[in-house]
């Protein structure tokens, strides 16, 4: 079998010509011919889009005219849009649709594009054309979202070493290339013992506490997986952590617990832990030979939280009313247990089943009763319904555009005036071949260029698990997260803003979870659920179940908030390392850091190192407390709407659009704040919110 590397070489101006990333697409929109993509064709799209690029980088240094921002700033925006065009699809596949020769492929055009983006950033050249216009911009007549390009790309190029003499950059270029190998391996081992891992049952006894539906989903993957007769259970979302809330067999339940937890922890090819330690000294590598202490401190120059210190205030101070919480939860949970299991100590495979049992005693709730209304079709339909009255957006279903599975979706979106504003891929379904979790990315991005205006098309995708029925439910609080990335989706649809890296979603990363976080506000309001929360028969959700759900949601917020805060504490620890400090043994310098915060053995972090992927394979290094940061902005934000009496409120509404989701990164994040909403955020709203602080 030929590499992919030799088929580049080996590919002539024909087989170029036939490759689909170097056509026009004449598709509705420019949407993706799915159909005519094969794996074959990236390697060499990339090595076409590098090239090209590449020539439009020489054309803007060998440019004779003086460097201004045009020529200059300008022109290396919107530069690049072959490569652009490729990466789009390439990345989306490679979380939403991907197999063993795309993880391949993966690890090898990863180091590349490393590669490609140190030689554009630490181009001498170059960057002395974009310091000439950083030196005299006061010479240009600059609007707001051009002082921001232009202060974006000379601290990018900075940032990426433009400034070190060429030995540093060098080594600079070196470890680059080596952290996208090993952040490429972490998330291809993650996927590999996320799928692997299956919890077999054959007695039916076994069974007990599993709602219908559960038990139905278990047998449905044992026919899939040929073993019929049997149930089966696996690492995904909506198969693991059911199956965790109602199992009665304490058992199966530590079974597969711990095997989520200590996924690539367990020895053997796909353990992570030797990757963790590399990644993190390279990182504090990086900071060093870029002059700063260390990787947070690199990272967090860049955000609203500007400092380490800032980042532990934000998260201690939550977690000293977290934790002495979750320790009363403990007690109360402690009682339910010793009365199955007496002498038994609460464990953390423990804590969502007697959680429930208290909902179901205390307040008479079970999250079940919830699933008949939130058949997932009408929940997305409500979301959209939502958005439509606060920002005048429609979506409407579009069949003639391609999709790269069955259960894809597709939305053309417009705005009040009926224009087009951009494409949306739903993809609502897990599948072997997709990654965890829940997600939006963009396939393109919003961008004025001259008479050219390019809309976005934004993908949002989820993990629910199909029911054989065809009529797929999802518990209230699974609803919560369609909304969740509904609200990343329409930032980035609802941009209008003229160059590529200030639109969209390209704001700081403490930043980017406001438009995604507010939007769940609306998923719990009765107002709302009323709207879309149907049975099968069409009955509108009850009023007492109404009641139930506002009495049982300052209950057990203590656990979330506290798994959610130790995660973030965990992602810091590890990059204030200096090159001076070691990780060692990752479990004991996970276990170290949660000490640190007292920790409670029945409250793991949400993400243990050795399946962070977030941090040790995405971008949200040094970045995971925006979830947190954002929890405080979102509750402040959505005062807004509540000081007005109408979570609806017109004006409230188009101010937050106007100011926040379709300006991008054209002002300072905390500017762009303080024009919604009058003043700085404060933390009072989320504690009140969760219960915590009157």
């Amino acid at each position: 079998m030929l590499s992919a590397a030799f088929l580049v070489v080996g590919c002539g101006k024909n087989e170029l010509a036939d490759n689909p990333f170097l056509k026009e697409w004449d598709t509705p929109f420019g949407t993706i011919p799915f159909d005519e993509i094969k794996v074959e064709h990236y390697m060499p799209a990339f090595e076409e889009g590098m090239r090209v690029h590449n020539k439009e980088i020489e054309g803007i240094v060998k440019n004779k005219e003086v460097a201004n921002f045009e020529n200059t700033i300008a022109a290396i925006d919107f530069s690049g849009e072959l490569l652009a065009k490729v990466s789009g699809v390439f990345f989306n596949m490679t979380a939403a649709n991907t197999n063993g020769e795309i993880q391949a492929l993966e690890e090898k055009i990863g180091p590349m594009l490393a590669k490609h983006g140190d030689e554009i950033t630490m181009n001498g050249k170059l960057f002395e054309r974009v310091k000439m216009v950083w030196d005299n911009k006061s010479k240009e007549n600059l609007n707001q979202e051009q002082q921001m390009l232009l202060e974006k790309t000379y601290k990018r190029f900075v940032r990426s070493g433009a400034l070190l003499d060429k030995t540093k950059q060098d080594k600079l270029k070196k470890v680059n290339g080596e952290l996208t190998t090993l952040e490429a391996k972490f998330i291809s081992n993650l996927l590999k013992e996320t799928k692997s891992y299956t919890l077999v049952i054959d007695k039916e006894e076994d069974l007990k506490g599993l709602p219908e539906w559960l038990v139905e989903q278990g047998a449905a993957t044992a026919k899939d997986m040929k073993q019929e007769g049997k149930w089966v259970y696996t690492l995904d979302s909506p198969s693991v952590f059911p199956f965790l809330e109602y199992a009665d067999n304490r058992e199966l339940r530590e079974k597969i617990f711990k095997a989520k937890n200590n996924r690539c922890n367990n020895g053997g090819e796909t353990d992570n832990k030797a990757n963790i330690e590399k990644i993190v000294a390279l990182r504090a590598e990086k900071a060093e030979l870029l002059g700063y202490k260390t990787f947070a401190d690199y990272v967090l120059e860049e955000r609203m939280n500007k400092t380490p210190q800032e980042v532990y205030t934000l998260l201690e101070g939550l977690l000293s009313y977290s934790i002495p919480a979750a320790k009363k939860d403990v007690i109360e949970l402690q009682k339910l247990l010793d009365k199955d299991h007496k002498g038994a100590t609460l464990e953390a495979w423990d804590w969502s089943y007697y959680a429930n049992k208290i909902r179901k005693q205390k307040y008479n709730y079970d999250a079940e009763q919830t699933r008949p209304y939130f058949e997932i079709n009408n929940v997305r339909q409500g979301c959209f319904d939502v958005i439509t009255k606060l920002y005048g957006l429609t979506f409407t279903e579009r069949k003639d555009i391609k999709t790269y599975a069955d259960d894809v979706q597709v939305f053309e979106c417009k705005n009040e005036k009926d224009e087009h504003v951009g494409i949306l891929y739903w993809d609502p379904f897990t599948r072997a071949s997709k990654q965890g979790g829940a997600w939006c990315n963009g396939y393109r991005e919003q961008y004025k260029q001259g008479d050219k205006s390019v809309t976005p098309i934004i993908t949002v995708c989820f993990n629910y698990a199909k029911s054989p029925s065809g009529r797929t439910t999802i518990t209230a609080e699974e609803a919560s997260t369609i909304f969740h990335e509904m609200g990343h989706a329409i930032h980035g649809l609802l941009s209008n803003c003229t160059y590529i890296s200030t639109s969209g979603t390209t704001v700081p990363r403490d930043f980017v979870e406001l438009p995604s976080q507010i939007l769940e506000h609306w998923c719990s309001k009765p107002e709302v659920l009323k709207m879309f929360a149907k049975n099968e028969k069409g009955e509108v959700i009850p009023q007492d179940l109404l009641t139930k759900m506002e009495s049982v949601s300052k209950f057990d917020v203590a656990y979330a908030m506290t798994e959610r805060y130790a995660a973030a504490y965990l992602d810091m620890e590890y990059h204030i390392l200096t090159t001076k400090d070691k990780v060692g043994d990752v479990t004991a310098f996970e276990k170290k850091a949660m000490d640190k915060i007292g920790l409670i053995s029945q409250i793991p972090p949400r993400y243990r190192s050795t399946y962070f992927s977030h941090v040790f394979g995405g971008g949200y290094a040094v970045g995971y407390y925006a979830y947190v940061w954002s929890e405080v902005l979102d509750a402040d934000a959505f005062d807004a709407f509540l000081e007005t009496g109408d979570i609806f409120d017109k004006q409230t509404a188009d101010r937050f659009k106007n100011e926040i989701l379709s300006k991008g990164s054209t002002n300072y994040a905390d500017q762009l704040y303080k024009n919604f909403r009058g003043k700085d955020p404060s933390i009072d709203a989320v504690l009140r919110n969760s219960g915590m602080k009157k």
